[in-house]
C-alpha cells in the first residue's frame, strides 16, 4: 500500500526509497492513492480550525472565517498543492538528463520523487486544528527542511545518480520549488483582487 511508504520515510527513508524505485508507479496511480489523500489534510483541518474554532488577537477578541469562505480558500489551497507537486514531479524528471538520470516518458519516478518528499509537508497540516500562527509556521519550517533532506537523499536513489550530482540537482529542484510556491502566493493575490479574499467574522 502506497500509504505505508509515509510512515518508512520516517523511520528508515535509504530502504523505503529503494522500495519507491522499484516500484515504479504510474503517476496516476500515486495522485489518486497518495497525494490526493494526504494533500487533503492541510485543507481539511484548517477549515476546521479557521471556521469553526478561530483564533484569538490580543486578550479577548476571537477571528474566523465564514464557512462559505474557509471553504474556498481551503479548495483553493487543495488545488495548488496538487498542481505544485504536479510541476515538480515533472521538473525532476525534465532536468533528469542534465544531471546524468534517465529521463522517462511517463515520469514515474520524477513525480513519485516530489511526491514522496511532499509527505512532512503534507503531515504538517495536522498542526492547523491549533490555529496558534507561530506555532504552525515552526511546523511548516520544520516539514519543509526534513522534506528538502528526503529529497536530497532520494535523488540519487531513485533517479539512478551520483551522490555528488546530487547536490547540484537537488539545489535546482528546490529553486523549481521556491518559483512554484511564489507563483502560488502571487495567484492568491490575485484571486483576493477577484473577490475570493477570506472574509473574517470576530466575537
Amino acid at each position: 500500500m502506497l500509504l505505508s511508504h509515509a510512515f518508512g520515510l520516517f523511520t528508515h527513508p535509504g530502504q523505503e526509497w529503494d522500495s519507491i524505485r522499484r516500484e515504479h508507479e504510474h503517476p496516476t496511480r500515486l495522485y489518486v492513492a497518495y497525494v490526493l489523500i494526504l494533500a487533503a489534510i492541510a485543507p481539511v483541518c484548517a477549515y476546521i480550525s479557521t471556521a469553526h474554532f478561530g483564533w484569538s488577537v490580543g486578550n479577548d477578541r476571537l477571528i474566523k472565517l465564514t464557512e462559505i469562505s474557509a471553504v474556498q480558500l481551503s479548495v483553493l489551497t487543495y488545488a495548488a498543492m496538487l498542481v505544485g507537486v504536479f510541476a515538480l514531479g515533472y521538473a525532476i524528471n525534465w532536468m533528469a538528463r542534465t544531471y546524468g538520470a534517465k529521463e522517462e516518458y511517463v515520469p514515474s519516478n520524477g513525480v513519485a520523487l516530489a511526491a514522496y518528499s511532499c509527505t512532512p509537508l503534507f503531515l504538517a497540516g495536522f498542526a492547523l486544528l491549533y490555529p496558534v500562527p507561530w506555532l504552525n509556521a515552526l511546523v511548516f519550517l520544520a516539514a519543509a527542511g526534513y522534506g528538502a533532506w528526503l529529497m536530497y537523499d532520494g535523488l540519487p536513489i531513485v533517479m539512478g545518480i551520483e551522490k555528488e550530482r546530487a547536490v547540484m540537482y537537488g539545489g535546482a529542484l528546490l529553486t523549481v520549488a521556491l518559483v512554484i510556491l511564489v507563483s502560488t502566493r502571487a495567484g492568491s493575490v490575485i484571486l483576493w483582487n477577484m473577490g475570493l479574499g477570506p472574509v473574517f467574522i470576530s466575537s
